[in-house]
């Protein structure tokens, strides 16, 4: 029974045993998948899938293969279609501050129950109101709107206030190429011990492996090696933007900082703020305060050279701010005039550097995509993944 599913599984690099598909037919033999096509679902990611990383790929089969069974979404297909359309009131869309604090009220899981009776009870598309789910209007439920909070129903991410998209994958972040959590943070850091250096003294920790095989060489009799003690000799420079458009990923950030600051996987680490861009100014704290503030010209000079750079930061900005204009001089008459010339410098006092993004490449247009290209081309850039900052270590490690 379903054999091709079995075939098609395996084809998607999932590793389905004989016996995993035996148990599975005994399992549906018994009646364990309740005799609903859920139930069958379940059932088969259960006992077929042997790693979170792999759901993926499973969902992904087992659409494939039963495309063509009926099955009950989140959200309708015609209230989809209703919302497919955020352009249509554009131009009467407007911000009630009373709607927005009324908003701000309800808890996550009151507005997810809410979403359900609007649901039964819609029948036609709305737009630009504060209470059916629709589009360009205050309410908590559908896309382009300016509700504080709530779900994004259909449509594009635009001002990213959504604490959930309906429908929206909710284990994505088990797999190597999303977005780091805390947790995955901490596994990602754990693997740049095989990056610590061999530090220049006498050889004074025991080898075992070379001391089997030495003595495996000489007949048996024992022979001792010893080899030159392991030390972390890393020392890093971690600049993170905060504020504006980075608000969005100030949770992952402060993930990052948590993680690095507890590591214990570098020799010394120091951690310094700025916003859109390095300018003249550098913060100890992502609220730059001025009286916790140093400056970048400070850190040129007295930071050694041998440190690596990260770069942490979505790299959008205005691209004047970038490339042209006197911008972050905050009373300096001389120097850089602007963030590109900054940025230039650091990466010539520091010659191991990298940029990580949490951000992909904007598609919206070429304005904001113009900075993110240009440091793209200055620093290597990864994502902000694991896979990304396993990248990123090596090339900043790389000799």
């Amino acid at each position: 029974m379903f054999e091709d599913f079995l075939y098609l599984l395996r084809q998607n690099g999932l590793n389905v045993s004989l016996t995993e598909w035996m148990a599975l037919m005994e399992a549906l033999h018994k009646g364990l998948h309740d005799s609903s096509f859920t139930g069958f679902y379940h059932l088969c990611r259960c006992l077929l899938v042997k790693s979170e990383a792999d759901f993926d790929a499973f969902d992904r089969s087992f659409l494939e293969y039963f495309k063509d069974v009926p099955f009950q979404q989140e959200v309708s297909q015609e209230l989809l279609d209703w919302l497919n359309k955020p352009d249509v009131l554009s131009d009467y869309a407007t911000w009630d501050e009373e709607q927005a604090l009324k908003n701000m009220g309800f808890s996550e899981e009151e507005i997810e129950r809410m979403l359900k009776e609007r649901m039964a009870e819609q029948t036609e598309e709305h737009n630009g109101g504060s209470y059916w789910v629709g589009t360009h209007g205050m309410s908590m439920f559908g896309n382009s709107g300016n509700s504080p909070k709530g779900i994004r129903v259909g449509g594009e991410s635009m001002h990213r206030r959504a604490f959930r998209v309906a429908g929206e994958r909710k284990f994505r972040d088990f797999r190597r190429d999303s977005t780091l959590d805390t947790r995955q943070f901490q596994v990602a850091l754990r693997k740049l011990r095989q990056f610590s250096g061999l530090v220049d003294l006498p050889p004074t920790e025991f080898d075992v492996d070379n001391t089997i095989k030495d003595t495996a060489d000489n007949g048996g009799v024992l022979k001792v090696r010893y080899k030159r003690p392991r030390e972390n000799t890393v020392k890093v420079l971690l600049m993170m933007d905060s504020g504006g458009s980075m608000d969005y990923y100030s949770n992952l950030c402060s993930a990052l900082f948590q993680a690095v600051s507890k590591s214990g996987h570098f020799k010394d680490l120091k951690v310094y703020y700025f916003h859109n861009c390095p300018y003249a100014r550098l913060y100890h704290d992502p609220m730059h305060l001025s009286k916790h503030s140093v400056l970048t010209s400070w850190v040129l000079s007295n930071i050694p050279s041998d440190y690596k750079l990260i770069l942490v930061g979505d790299a959008q900005m205005a691209p004047y701010e970038l490339m042209g204009g006197y911008y972050g001089g905050w009373g300096q008459e001389e120097g850089p005039k602007c963030g590109m010339d900054w940025l230039r410098l650091l990466k010539g006092r520091f010659k191991h550097s990298i940029w990580l993004n949490p951000s992909r490449r904007p598609q919206w247009g070429a304005y904001w995509s113009e900075t993110y290209d240009r440091i793209a081309r200055e620093f290597p850039m990864f994502p902000l993944t694991v896979d990304g900052i396993e990248e990123g270590m090596k090339k900043l490690l790389a000799r």
